[in-house]
């Protein structure tokens, strides 16, 4: 009996799961041209529904998915964070009045860390993260230059970077609008419902429709003409 031709295996990614609507997408991206291992972190965030999003959302398209917990406290100070700061409700001119409240101490950074220990251990050269610069809440640490800069400092920071074996920091969604990262999920069949993007999303995932995420949510579903499956409270 003639031995059969080897399975090509795709190459591992290591993606970053919050259970949003932008990491959903980056995920479906991704697992059109390699195996991902999805990562979610809790953080002491004040909304847990997000995790079980991201569960979900893993079970369809991650080869696996891993939960990573940052102490309580680490991450302190931000209304996403501490609950005696109010989350703000979305205003026009909200992106002119500096870093917002709900910005996370170093929220990406230490995320994309912990990633990129992952991709060593798994020989995985790439690292997904859905991070956007357009229809933002103005963190520094979303920024086109924060990807770039973070990448270079992993090349130079590891045993893969400095054998030649180079990461790479993936934010395809970095220079795309709400509406357009919704249509490009929703052609790859993102099931958006499952997607939790509320600050305060109640245990059900039901969001309450007025923070700063909700209200860029609504208005991308509007301006790329999708039904806008979210739930509210």
């Amino acid at each position: 009996m003639s031995a059969k031709n080897p399975v090509h295996k795709q190459p591992k990614a290591v993606v970053l799961l919050s259970g949003g609507l932008d990491s959903a997408t980056v995920l479906a991206l991704a697992s059109q041209d390699f195996a991902c291992h999805t990562i979610s972190f809790n953080y002491a965030q004040r909304s847990l529904s997000e995790i079980n999003a991201a569960k979900q959302l893993a079970k369809l398209n991650a080869a696996s998915h891993q939960i990573i917990h940052i102490d309580d406290g680490v991450m302190a100070g931000s209304a996403l964070t501490d609950e005696s700061v109010d989350v703000p409700e979305f205003t026009s001119n909200e992106q002119d009045q500096g870093i917002p409240v709900t910005y996370v101490p170093a929220r990406n950074t230490l995320f994309l860390s912990h990633a990129l220990a992952v991709a060593e251990v798994m020989f995985s050269q790439d690292i997904f993260i859905g991070v956007n610069a357009v229809d933002y809440s103005g963190y520094p640490d979303c920024r086109p230059e924060f990807i770039r800069a973070y990448e270079t400092m992993a090349n130079l920071a590891t045993k893969a970077g400095v054998e030649g074996n180079k990461l790479s920091i993936h934010a395809p969604l970095i220079d795309k609008s709400k509406a357009e990262i919704i249509s490009i999920g929703n052609k790859l069949g993102v099931d958006y419902a499952l997607t939790v993007s509320c600050y305060q999303a109640n245990e059900q995932g039901e969001a309450c429709g007025r923070c700063d995420s909700c209200q860029l949510r609504q208005k991308g579903f509007e301006e790329a003409g999708i039904l806008d499956p979210t739930r509210y409270f």
